[in-house]
């Protein structure tokens, strides 16, 4: 599924947990989802590789993303203050899909909003958001709802994976709980690290909550005298336009987030 445009690459946000399985379904999208002339990129958290076994050698192109900037690293969970940092990863040539992956460790939010800005310094169109859900770990910490609420928030797509052993009330409260609150994104289950259908995951149908990776909103003036009247559409009045601003991005006065994410390292195994 290629970009409108041949000269940019489509890429994808892969959001989720450390060992929740997310490069293993990315070979399974690209396997699945493209077509078999389609070359893709994965680029990958620091230190983090390509499994082996992927068959994909002459499909995909594996490079790992840093923090052009540092010195918000100390600042994961709760008592954040530092600013985001920049994304440093060069665009690899000759794709067509570029599948970006989140570090699964560290604070998502400070990711995707790094993630907006390096997106639109490059020129690049956003086919979706997806994120990955690791069950057995939510079932286990149900502090951890709050950190899965962070992500889907800004999620086109909901992959549950590891649901083996989590007992299907949870699994049926869990997606009840986003089909409440209206949310339009796409829930689909995980089986072996393969999803039914990876075209449908890979459509670009926007499905999320969020509209940060929308067009800016541009400001227009209510000044009607400095206007010519032929710059005013009939029946219509200029209006000025708030600027949205998501709720996960607020910050306070001393620069803590307003919703602030649990830590995630707190209940990953190591």
């Amino acid at each position: 599924m290629p970009s409108n445009d041949p000269e940019k690459p489509l890429v994808y946000l892969v959001l989720g947990p450390t060992g929740s399985g997310r490069r293993a379904l990315v070979a399974d999208l690209i396997d699945g989802g493209l077509a078999e002339n389609e070359q893709a990129a994965i680029i990958l958290a620091p230190g983090d590789t390509m499994p082996p076994e992927n068959n994909l050698e002459n499909r995909l192109t594996v490079s790992n993303w840093s923090w052009a900037e540092e010195a918000h690293l100390g600042g994961v969970g709760a008592g954040a203050e530092a600013s985001p940092g920049i994304i440093a990863a060069e665009v690899p040539e000759n794709v067509q899909v570029i599948f970006f992956v989140s570090n699964g460790v560290a604070d998502p939010i400070d990711q995707i909003e790094a993630f907006k800005i390096w997106v639109a310094a490059q020129g690049l169109e956003l086919g979706r958001v997806i994120t990955v859900v690791d069950c057995k770990l939510a079932e286990a910490n149900p502090p951890l709802l709050a950190w899965f609420d962070g992500l889907i928030h800004f999620s086109d797509v909901v992959l549950l994976n590891h649901r083996e052993g989590v007992s299907n009330k949870w699994m049926s409260d869990f997606e009840l709980r986003y089909k409440k609150l209206a949310y339009p994104c796409l829930f689909e289950f995980v089986r072996h690290n393969k999803v039914h259908n990876p075209a449908l995951i890979l459509d670009e149908q926007a499905l999320r909550v969020s509209h940060i990776f929308e067009e800016e909103i541009e400001w227009l003036v209510d000044d009607e005298e400095d206007m010519d009247e032929d710059d005013i559409p009939d029946g219509e009045e200029e209006v000025e336009l708030t600027a949205e601003i998501d709720p996960y991005f607020e910050r306070l006065n001393g620069g803590r987030r307003v919703k602030e994410l649990p830590d995630i390292r707190k209940y990953l195994i190591a």
